[in-house]
């Protein structure tokens, strides 16, 4: 496949640009958050008019905005040149974000996923590829075109509406759905958050504490925040601070590292952990322990573990959550559960005959349990919602066949993630969303998000860890990964930016309108606020990074708080991603946590790491 013309050389950044996430690089640098030369020709550039020809012969159809679900089986039309090269590509080699199928004259362009009319229901397997799409495909013919543009225009126009609605036993004969003209969750309201707008967004670094000397690769999973307190686990301990000022209100010393955590915090401030101990005679610590955390006042609740199977050693757990007032933790030997207030065994793994265990939970509102059985290599995924207070389940949904790892994104609404054939391609254990009615484990929808489209991210092995997404007021609110800014484009801007664009969770079709970042930032969300999503903005490397509230109904963009541009503060916040950090906010303040610490290179490498740090406006 023959490659584009290079696009003219960007001109120098000031010697001062820091190499943080999100910076533009010198020179750019790969991996995530990087700019990078778009691997095919971009969205939104010039089409030149066409050569003289049979005036029969009709133009290609203009293809749909960006994060449009394909319908499989539906070959795109050649691609637009990339920005500022009024060049024909080569045919068969769609731009950043072609979505292979065509759109109506006058639709929004890149991002806008206005929904489309419906069409009558058509079959398809899931996970099928694009014939055409990126990895080549055969060239069509002027005949084949006008033929396939026919046959879209007038049946295969659902755009971004396409939805798989499912039987609850999880079968995979999912099937595009008759959506009757919604309008795709467009009756939602924003409102009913607690984050206000402060008289001044300007925010000042409160306090930031330095990375303390580790000679290893150490764990240091956990950051809370209640009204009272801002809480960080360290090497050996969980320390309270005071949210504004930072100083020490408590600390509480443990035998080992905290290896995992959970956010979810109850109404009264409490919340479970698990931390890492030695067994006797056992050269590394493993996580065995959990434990209930008052947050408010640093005080133990009490710490429990429990024996596998076969009796002989504690369970080692990857994951812990709280959920509906149930510490659960879960990991390749089963899973267990405790009273978060009086820490009262609820279950434990034990061994059936069916070989099925619990892997991790998803908490908050509800507990949801993802239950494999079956082979290892092929195993069998139920999801679970649980009565929190025996363990026993209340629902069921049987994931497709062939998903290794399930994520829960939320359990209340129950949202799910996955990578179906491992069909992501990059890295983030997401290629599907699954939106589940918790209380009969039916499927509502099944909406499309591939991996060189949606930058929200799971770990790949993990249930609950996914980062970049949210959940809550019958939508899914999803970034669309970086790409050059058309618009700016034209006015000499170089900078990268995405949007923030919502999808349906009872028809899976996508919301009208979208969120745009602006020309350099990116935008991720980090969790609701009552039926409003608080997102994060990377900046340019001139600018200072800020929050913002996203109006949940109409989308609308407000900015809460807007950090330093001063080289200094740039860097320390660009040395917490989006991806890899924790980050809260509240009241006014943004809280940024390592997970993990390191070693230091130097002694000038020493004086840039942090275990966390806090800006807030005044």
């Amino acid at each position: 496949m023959s490659q584009p013309p290079q696009p003219p050389q960007q001109p120098p950044q000031p010697e001062d640009a820091p190499k943080g996430f999100g910076a533009p690089q010198q020179p750019p640098a790969s991996g995530f958050g990087a700019p990078q030369e778009p691997a095919a020709p971009g969205f939104g550039a010039p089409t030149p008019p066409p050569p003289a020809g049979p005036p029969s012969t009709p133009p290609p159809a203009t293809p749909p905005g960006y994060g449009y679900p394909q319908t499989p089986g539906t070959p795109p039309p050649a691609a637009p040149p990339a920005y500022g090269y009024p060049q024909t590509p080569p045919p068969q080699q769609p731009g950043y974000g072609y979505p292979g199928q065509p759109q109506q004259p006058g639709q929004p362009g890149y991002g806008y996923p206005t929904p489309q009319p419906a069409t009558q229901p058509q079959y398809a397997m899931p996970g099928a590829p694009v014939p055409g799409g990126q990895g080549g495909g055969k060239k069509l013919n002027t005949q084949m075109t006008i033929i396939i543009a026919a046959v879209v225009a007038v049946g295969l126009i659902v755009g971004g509406g396409i939805w798989y609605a499912g039987k609850d036993d999880g079968k995979s004969d999912a099937k595009q759905g008759d959506t009757g003209g919604a309008q795709g969750g467009g009756s939602a309201t924003g409102g009913g958050g607690k984050e206000k707008v402060p008289a001044n967004t300007g925010a000042k670094v409160l306090f930031q504490t330095p990375q303390p000397k580790v000679t290893d690769l150490t764990s240091v999973h956990g950051s809370w925040l209640t009204d009272k307190v801002y809480v960080k686990s360290g090497v050996k301990e969980i320390v309270g601070y005071d949210p504004v000022k930072g100083t020490q209100l408590w600390k509480l010393p443990l035998t080992g590292n905290v290896c995992e955590s959970t956010t979810h915090v109850s109404a009264d401030g409490k919340t479970g952990f698990a931390f890492e101990s030695q067994e006797n005679g056992a050269k590394i610590a493993s996580c065995t322990e959990v434990a209930g955390l008052d947050l408010n006042t640093g005080k133990l609740l009490w710490q429990a573990n429990v024996k596998g199977a076969s009796g002989d050693r504690k369970t080692r757990f990857d994951e812990v959550t709280l959920g509906a007032g149930t510490v659960a933790a879960g990991g390749l030997d089963g899973g267990a559960a405790w009273d978060l207030n009086t820490g009262k065994e609820l279950w434990k793994p034990t061994t059936t005959a069916d070989q099925c265990e619990d892997v991790g939970y998803g908490g908050g509102d509800a507990l949801v349990a993802v239950r494999k059985c079956g082979d290892y290599d092929k195993p069998t995924i139920n999801i679970q919602n649980l009565d929190p207070k025996t363990g026993q389940p209340t629902s069921t949904y049987k994931m497709l066949p062939g998903i290794q790892y399930a994520h829960i994104v939320s359990t209340s609404p129950l949202v799910l993630a996955a990578d179906v054939g491992e069909s992501a391609g990059d890295g983030s254990g997401i290629s599907d969303f699954f939106s589940v009615d918790a209380k009969t484990g039916k499927l509502l929808a099944r909406i499309p998000a591939p991996g060189d489209k949606y930058a929200a991210d799971c770990d790949g092995t993990s249930v609950e860890k996914c980062k970049m997404v949210a959940a809550g007021n019958g939508r899914l609110y999803v970034p669309t990964e970086q790409h050059e800014n058309a618009a700016a484009g034209s006015s000499g801007s170089l900078g990268r930016t995405n949007e923030i664009v919502a999808f349906d969770l009872t028809t899976g079709q996508p919301v009208p309108g979208k969120v745009d970042a602006g020309d350099g930032y990116t935008l991720y969300p980090m969790r609701m606020d009552g039926n409003n999503v608080i997102a994060y903005k990377d900046a340019p490397y001139d600018k200072g990074t800020q929050v913002v509230s996203i109006d949940g109904g109409s989308l609308k963009s407000t900015l809460l708080l807007e950090n330093p541009a001063d080289r200094a503060v740039r860097d320390a916040i660009t040395s917490f991603s989006p991806k890899y950090s924790e980050m809260l906010y509240g009241s006014g303040r943004l809280y940024l946590g390592a997970v993990l610490l390191s070693k230091p290179y130097s002694a000038s490498d020493a004086d840039k790491k942090f275990l966390f740090m806090a800006t807030g406006t005044s």
